[in-house]
């Protein structure tokens, strides 16, 4: 997963390198200057210099424990529920679409069964579009005519799975801006929906964010953690961003695993996240 993570932190990493030219010395004020300039937060900046040793000299070893403690957040017990149901969220733009996609690829490459839920109705093509996935891929969809109740579709795809022993199910959801009061209501209702076509379901909830957006992304999720409790969330296009070090923010305000990561556009640029891999990829350009 390395070179995975080198080439999606390509950006964030040249950022950094950039600043710490020839000096070989780590001091604190280099080091806030290259988190800085990655897209850590200037308060998680400031709580990470705070909680090194006093030597004005940052070691690595010191510097990996302190951000090690962003990312301990508990991740997903994936349940033995068989069809697995996911509920993926995001706004229109973030790669919600892509990453269903990819996500159903990974699953298909494992062995496992998989069904869509095109429960998107709301935009003009949304239906299309995963369908297309879906043939491309090679796996099964559920759809219906744009502007058809998506809580519907949502108990069609889940009963399906049932009856034709499916392992997975994803299901997509309108990207409409969080502040429109209606997709409230209409994620509530696909929640309680799917879980009468099956007790438990959905089983995961994952929001889809913008790598490129940094920090700002911090308050769409909250937005959405607040309308459907999430479970896990979902970083793409950082191979587009030298706002790599963001990652810090979204997992320590949401207080939520980093599910998986996507750098490319390609169907196997999607990939678990490890933080032990991430932080040694970040490092490396601060300590080589």
């Amino acid at each position: 997963m390395l070179n995975f993570l080198k080439q999606g932190l390509k950006k964030t990493i040249e950022s950094i390198s950039q600043i710490k030219a020839d000096n070989k010395k780590i001091t604190k004020d280099l080091l806030e200057e290259m988190l800085l300039e990655a897209d850590v937060a200037y308060e998680i900046v400031e709580e990470i210099i705070y909680y090194l040793p006093p030597s004005d000299e940052v070691k690595k070893a010191d510097l990996k424990r302190v951000m090690g403690t962003y990312f301990l957040y508990d991740k997903v017990q994936f349940s033995s529920a068989k069809p697995f149901v996911e509920l993926i969220l995001g706004v229109n733009g973030a790669g919600k679409t892509t990453s269903i996609a990819k996500l159903a690829n990974l699953y298909k490459s494992q062995g496992q069964k998989v069904i869509l839920g095109a429960c998107d109705t709301f935009r003009a093509g949304a239906i299309e579009q995963l369908r297309l996935w879906a043939e491309k891929i090679g796996v099964e969809i559920v759809i219906s005519a744009q502007g058809h109740d998506p809580s519907a579709v949502a108990f069609d795809t889940i009963s399906k799975a049932l009856a034709k022993n499916y392992d997975k199910v994803i299901i997509d959801t309108a990207g409409r801006l969080q502040n429109q009061k209606n997709l409230a209501a209409e994620l509530e209702k696909i929640v309680r929906i799917s879980n009468k076509a099956m007790q438990g379901a959905p089983h995961l909830k994952i929001l889809v964010l913008d790598g490129t957006q940094g920090n700002a992304g911090i308050l769409q999720a909250k937005a959405f953690n607040e309308l459907v409790k999430l479970d896990g969330v979902i970083i793409t296009k950082l191979d587009g961003t030298a706002k790599g070090g963001a990652l810090f923010s979204i997992a320590r305000e949401l207080e939520l695993p980093i599910l998986y990561i996507g750098t490319g556009e390609k169907m196997q640029d999607l990939h678990e996240f490890n933080a032990q891999d991430y932080l040694d990829t970040l490092l490396e350009p601060i300590f080589s």
